[in-house]
């Protein structure tokens, strides 16, 4: 029995369907990271020159600060308890800078930490307003001065806006605290009425193409569908030869796919792992992330380089789009890039990494790495039929590249004042995308899926403009 085919129509429905489904699932893996990130604003007062007075019922400690986030993630200051058993308990509170109690928690004093901190679970995911004065008020109760423990501050130390007083007598230095915050996000409480507009728009798009379908009429999108039904044979076979031609006569065949990446990670490893690795968390995932992505972007931008050039016997005597060469040569790089997956997978779990729901943002990443390669491909192959000395530029261009792509070090490492520059390196978006889904375990903030898409679309349609407007005399210089 003949199997239906499926109409346009019922394609562009199928395809809102999915866009909606995804937009569901990126709400239930991403939800969190869409309403908040962390602020810049960091409190930390380790314990230098310190002093601590005891928190008995007699006593009161109070430390002010200026916060400058919309929530509060961690909150912990440091106790000493002299090393000896005390008794009595001691009371946490945080209050708004009109007295206001906003959360308070109390400890008993046996059980605190000598010279460690001391976590005020209360306080966490606390809604504070920005740009206001808070006091954290240190108490104790049910002891005395020989049995109380105390807070640990240090003498020369200070906090924004911050005072510290003991019994309402201002003393010098800062409470040790550690103090984490985060900014609210314009995007979470507004996610389904982006994602409703987006939607809407994508189907008043779809409802076009299928009007001007069924009225005969042609356009990019429509010419580029039909050149895809009507070639996809052709792009099929392009794809598998390359694939196969990579490794014909090699006696380990598709197998270098998966030791490629994890020969290079073992050699950087060794180079760069005592300079780096006590920098970076988890070292090995780290580098074998940057190196699967920037050895797919060399591999398809070398062979989307010579693949019209290469092409010329076949362009010469019949019509064939000539975009299917740069599209094919990508493709089979993909496949390889995906196979490439497979050993990233395995260091994952020999090194311990816990997988995350994140991890299914993974394919996000890939799909923009693949239409940049892409845009890449165009842009080169189109060139190279002109300039012939472009293969010789791009050696050297593909090598600053790679030193110009967190591979193997960290951003961190990048002055401030050239960040912005560092920035506009399309694949430092693709790589701190999959590092922040896989090694962090979260979905990165909203902006760094529209600077991903940027970065993707942006090469992909200057490479189809370039491809578009010099394609008719590629003939002439073959």
């Amino acid at each position: 029995m003949k199997q239906k085919r499926i109409t346009f129509a019922q394609g562009c429905a199928a395809l809102l369907l999915l866009y909606f489904l995804l937009a569901v699932l990126l709400y239930a893996i991403a939800g969190e990271q869409f309403f908040w990130r962390a602020s810049q604003q960091e409190l930390f007062i380790p314990e230098s020159s310190a002093g601590a007075e005891p928190l008995d019922g007699s006593h009161v400690l109070e430390q002010s600060f200026w916060l400058e986030g919309d929530r509060i993630d961690s909150l912990a200051f440091k106790s000493c308890t002299y090393g000896r058993q005390n008794s009595g308990v001691l009371r946490a509170e945080l209050a708004d800078e009109n007295g206001a109690v906003l959360a308070a928690q109390e400890y008993a004093m046996q059980q605190l930490p000598d010279n460690g901190f001391v976590p005020f679970s209360a306080a966490e995911a606390l809604r504070i307003s920005a740009g206001r004065r808070y006091v954290l008020r240190l108490s104790g109760r049910d002891t005395t001065p020989e049995q109380a423990a105390s807070a640990v501050y240090q003498e020369q130390a200070t906090l924004p806006g911050g005072e510290l007083r003991f019994d309402g007598q201002p003393i010098a230095g800062a409470l040790c605290v550690e103090l984490r915050q985060s900014d609210a996000l314009w995007f979470g409480p507004h996610y389904w009425q982006s994602a409703g507009i987006v939607g809407m728009l994508l189907a008043g798009y779809l409802w076009f193409l299928c009007r001007q379908r069924r009225a005969g009429k042609k356009g990019l999108v429509l010419n580029a569908l039909d050149a895809f039904q009507r070639y996809r044979f052709l792009l099929r076979q392009l794809v598998e030869r390359d694939f196969k031609t990579k490794y014909k006569r090699s006696a380990l065949g598709v197998l270098w796919s998966f030791l490629n990446p994890l020969l290079t990670m073992s050699v950087q490893y060794i180079v760069f792992s005592t300079v780096f690795r006590n920098d970076i968390q988890n070292f090995p995932v780290y580098l074998l992330i940057g190196v699967v992505f920037f050895n797919f972007f060399s591999e398809s931008c070398g062979m989307g380089l010579m693949s019209v050039v290469a092409n010329a016997p076949l362009l010469t005597k019949v019509y064939v789009p000539k975009y299917i060469f740069p599209a094919s040569r990508v493709l089979s790089s993909f496949v390889n890039f995906m196979l490439a997956l497979a050993p990233l997978l395995a260091v994952l779990l020999v090194t311990g990494q816990r997988l995350t729901k994140a991890f299914l943002l993974l394919p996000f990443s890939l799909a923009c790495v693949l239409v940049f390669c892409m845009g890449m491909a165009l842009l080169l192959s189109a060139m190279m039929v002109f300039f012939r000395d472009v293969q010789f530029l791009w050696n050297v261009i593909s090598i600053l590249w790679m030193y110009a792509t967190p591979i193997f070090y960290p951003e961190t490492i990048i002055p401030q004042a050239f960040m912005g520059v560092y920035k506009m390196n399309p694949l430092y978006h693709f790589i701190r995308f999959a590092r922040l889904a896989i090694l962090d375990g979260v979905s990165p903030e909203p902006r760094a899926y529209l600077f991903c898409i940027l970065a993707a679309v942006i090469p992909l349609l200057l490479g189809l403009a370039l491809f578009r407007r010099t394609q008719d005399r590629f003939v002439l210089n073959l």
